[in-house]
């Protein structure tokens, strides 16, 4: 009886143990962890919004929230979702054409382990989250996510904090710009430049902004589905983003525009006087700007645009502004690319720039036919890698945005094929 009571002892451990080593063990993050906020990497589609404390609104079972992480290397990604389901949530989490399903269950913010997958190699890799099934009205408020693994490293690339509102200037992707080598020599008074927008780069939010100077911008914007503007804008002297606070001493003051121009003051990046034209711009076409700086007797400049309609075939005056206390040619022609929607910050877009010339104030035309390729903070930081620019079929070009694997080396220079065609305008004919 004794044996047999021992035997069963005997049978129970071993039953125990075997049940002990064939229980999973959940798989849990490296120690390489990283924090991916939703409020500065992510865009919704089919509903959802992404706010800065990230996905909220998530009612849809059709909303997709996609989020952008870049990677310099491949290797394993793990990774959870930070999330308060409010109920019973099933959530699908797709990378790479693998989708794995999660169950989360609470009624506060925890972190779930979604699963495993792996990254072939360097660049942006799309990650996709879906709402499957809720017991709740919605699926929940995601506010981030976390990643490990091989693949991670001190180089991984995402907008990682909101520090300086850079969930904000982040999700509107890079801005991109072409700086131009001038004569030191010269005083340049008139500047032109060419610029093109390829089919299908015409994304709502752009300005591809062809004349820049020291003191103002001049380009074309895609502002609506219905609407686009050639924008021409000087900055005040006066250094605040609130227009209504330069005193009038330091005010923009407009000298005169053109037929249908809109003009008046703008403010948040700076402030000052801006003009602009609705014109139904189309990518594919060709159009040329040319901007001036006069210098006036009482210490001010006179800022003066055009732009040349090809539809019209005709030289349109933008507008012409007074700049007070300031003397000056024009200083550090530039042109860029921006996304000012954040909405539209996944997408990508580009922009050519050719035949550059300067006037001065001898009435003689140089060619530009040098730039140096610069980006702003969001690309220095390393919150976004989709920028490039330079040289391309002989022309000079900008693209941002749309999480592109290519990078153009910040500060780097480039040099086009002089072509030796100058302008051909009447002056004695513009407005």
């Amino acid at each position: 009886m004794r044996i047999t009571s021992l035997f069963f002892l005997f049978f129970i451990c071993l039953s125990c143990k075997k049940s002990i080593a064939e229980k999973t063990i959940p798989i849990t993050h490296e120690l390489n962890k990283l924090v991916v906020p939703i409020g500065g990497n992510a865009w919704t589609t089919n509903g959802g919004a992404i706010t800065k404390q990230g996905l909220t609104q998530w009612e849809s079972p059709k909303s997709v929230c996609k989020s952008y992480v870049y990677f310099s290397e491949g290797g394993s990604l793990k990774l959870s979702l930070i999330l308060n389901p409010n109920g019973k949530s099933v959530l699908k989490v797709t990378i790479n054409g693998k989708a794995i399903n999660v169950t989360a269950e609470s009624t506060s913010e925890q972190e779930f382990f979604v699963g495993e997958w792996q990254i072939a190699g360097k660049g942006y890799t799309a990650i996709e989250i879906q709402g499957i099934s809720k017991t709740a009205t919605s699926f929940g408020s995601l506010p981030s996510i976390s990643i490990s693994g091989s693949a991670v490293n001190a180089t991984t690339a995402f907008v990682k904090d909101n520090i300086d509102n850079y969930f904000y200037w982040g999700r509107r992707g890079p801005s991109v710009h072409l700086n131009y080598t001038m004569p030191a020599d010269k005083n340049i008074e008139w500047f032109y430049n060419e610029i093109t927008v390829p089919t299908g780069n015409d994304v709502i939010g752009s300005y591809f902004m062809a004349n820049g100077f020291a003191e103002g911008y001049f380009g074309m914007q895609v502002n609506s589905e219905t609407e686009r503007r050639i924008l021409f804008s000087i900055w005040s002297p006066y250094k605040t983003d609130n227009p209504a606070s330069i005193p009038a001493e330091f005010k923009i003051t407009l000298n005169k525009k053109g037929s249908n121009v809109y003009s008046g003051e703008f403010g948040n990046e700076g402030a000052g006087g801006q003009s602009y034209l609705v014109y139904p711009w189309k990518a594919g076409s060709t159009y040329k700007f040319l901007t001036q700086a006069s210098p006036t007797l009482n210490n001010s400049t006179n800022y003066t645009s055009y732009f040349f309609s090809p539809e019209e075939n005709k030289w349109l005056l933008i507008a012409s502004f007074n700049r007070p206390k300031t003397s000056t040619y024009l200083k550090r022609l530039h042109s860029f690319l921006e996304n000012f929607t954040p909405e539209t910050g996944y997408l990508e877009r580009k922009v050519f720039f050719d035949n550059q010339w300067g006037m001065d104030d001898k009435k003689e035309w140089t060619e530009l036919n040098q730039i140096k390729f610069t980006a702003d903070q969001t690309a220095r930081k390393n919150f976004r890698r989709d920028y490039s620019g330079g040289l391309m079929d002989g022309k000079f070009y900008l693209k941002n945005c749309g999480f592109f694997n290519e990078s153009t080396t910040i500060d780097s220079y480039f040099s086009r094929p002089t072509k030796g065609i100058k302008p051909v305008i009447d002056f004695s004919q513009l407005q």
